[in-house]
C-alpha cells in the first residue's frame, strides 16, 4: 500500500512512523507555525461509525491547519447501497483533497484508497486504528521520553486497538504484551506481521491469558471496553469472561512504581477499569485523548501538503533517537 495513504501503521517503514511522531510534537509544540499549512484544502469525513474523538480532532485539527471539513453521516452516502465505494471514491476525489473514513470492514477503507486519486485516512476499522496508536505512543514518549524497550500490557480483548498497538510497539522496539481470555486474542496475521518486525527493530511481541503476568513490572497498562461497536449482543456474556482481565488496583500494582495507564476511550468504568484506576495520578487517558488532535494533524499535513513522505529532513534524523 502506497503511503499516500494513511490505512494502518503496517504500511510504513520505522523512520516513518517516527517522522509522524516527531512531526506531530512540532506540531502540538507550536500550533501557530502550521495554521495556514493546509489553507483551502478540504477534507471530507465519512462515519460510518460515530465518534466523539475522532469527530471533533479531525474536524478541530483541520480547521487548525487552515483548511475545512466536511461531515458525510450514513444517511448521506450509505457506502455500498446507496452508492457504490468506486463511485464515492471519484466523486470526491474531484471536490475535495483528502478522506477519512470510519467504517467496519478493513476492506472498505483498502478499496476507497484503490479508487481515490487523494490520500484516504484510516479513521477506525474493526480491524485497525492506527490513529489511536500514534496518539498512544507519542503520550508514552512524552511522559517516558523513550519508547525502545519499554513494556507495554494491553489487558483485554485483541481487536483493532490491539492490533494498532502492537504494530507501532513492534516498529518503535517495544516490549508489547496482550493479555487476554483465550479464544479474544489478536489476529493471527496481527501477531505474526509484529512479532516479525520486533524482530528487525530490537521490540518483542507476547501473548499470554494471563493479566497479572503481563502487568507484571510494565511500564505501560493499557485496555479497551470488552464488547465493541457491533458487538452489543455478546456484552452480558464477554463481562462474565473479562472480568478477571479488569484493571483494578490489585492488577495495577503489578506494574513498575513509575507506570502510567492508558485507555482509547469511551470507558466503561466498573467494567475493564475501576475508578480508582483511570481517575488516579497514573491514569494519562485525557492527555492520550488531546494527543489525537496532534497526530491527526501530522497525518493530515504530510498526506496533503505533499505527494508522499519526506523522510530525508533533519526532524527524522533526529527522530530515529525515539
Amino acid at each position: 500500500m502506497s503511503t499516500h495513504d494513511f490505512l494502518s501503521i503496517r504500511d510504513f517503514s520505522p523512520q516513518q512512523i517516527r517522522r509522524f511522531l516527531e512531526l506531530a510534537r512540532q506540531i502540538k509544540a507550536i500550533p501557530s507555525a502550521y495554521d495556514r499549512a493546509l489553507r483551502g484544502k478540504t477534507l471530507a469525513m465519512i462515519f460510518e461509525k460515530p465518534s466523539l474523538r475522532t469527530r471533533v480532532t479531525f474536524d478541530v485539527g483541520i480547521h487548525q491547519l487552515g483548511g475545512f471539513s466536511l461531515y458525510l453521516s450514513p444517511a448521506e452516502i450509505n457506502l455500498g447501497k446507496r452508492e457504490s465505494i468506486y463511485d464515492v471514491a471519484k466523486n470526491l476525489e474531484r471536490m475535495v483533497q483528502g478522506i477519512m473514513i470510519r467504517t467496519y470492514a478493513h476492506e472498505i477503507v483498502e478499496q476507497m484508497a484503490e479508487h481515490a486519486g487523494i490520500p484516504v485516512i484510516n479513521g477506525l476499522t474493526d480491524y485497525s486504528h492506527p490513529c489511536q496508536a500514534l496518539a498512544d505512543y507519542l503520550t508514552i514518549l512524552e511522559i517516558k521520553e523513550n519508547i525502545a524497550g519499554l513494556k507495554i500490557a494491553f489487558i483485554g480483548d485483541g481487536n483493532n486497538v490491539a492490533h494498532s498497538l502492537m504494530f507501532a510497539g513492534a516498529q518503535l522496539g517495544a516490549d508489547v504484551w496482550v493479555a487476554t481470555p483465550p479464544g479474544y486474542k489478536p489476529k493471527e496475521d496481527a501477531i505474526l506481521w509484529a512479532c516479525e518486525r520486533a524482530v528487525l527493530t530490537g521490540g518483542n511481541c507476547t501473548l499470554t491469558n494471563d493479566p497479572m503476568e503481563a502487568a507484571s513490572r510494565a511500564d505501560v497498562i493499557y485496555t479497551d471496553v470488552w464488547a465493541s461497536m457491533g458487538q452489543e449482543g455478546e456484552a452480558d456474556a464477554r463481562r462474565e469472561i473479562f472480568l478477571p482481565f479488569q484493571v483494578n488496583e490489585g492488577l495495577f500494582s503489578r506494574a513498575k512504581p513509575d507506570a502510567i495507564f492508558l485507555h482509547c476511550l469511551p470507558a466503561h468504568r466498573g467494567d475493564e477499569v475501576t475508578n480508582e484506576v483511570i481517575d488516579s495520578p497514573y491514569s494519562r487517558v485525557f492527555q492520550q485523548a488531546e494527543n489525537r488532535l496532534h497526530v491527526q494533524k501530522a497525518i493530515m499535513l504530510e498526506l496533503m501538503e505533499h505527494e508522499s513522505l519526506g523522510l530525508s529532513t533533519p526532524a527524522v534524523e533526529e527522530a530515529a533517537h525515539v
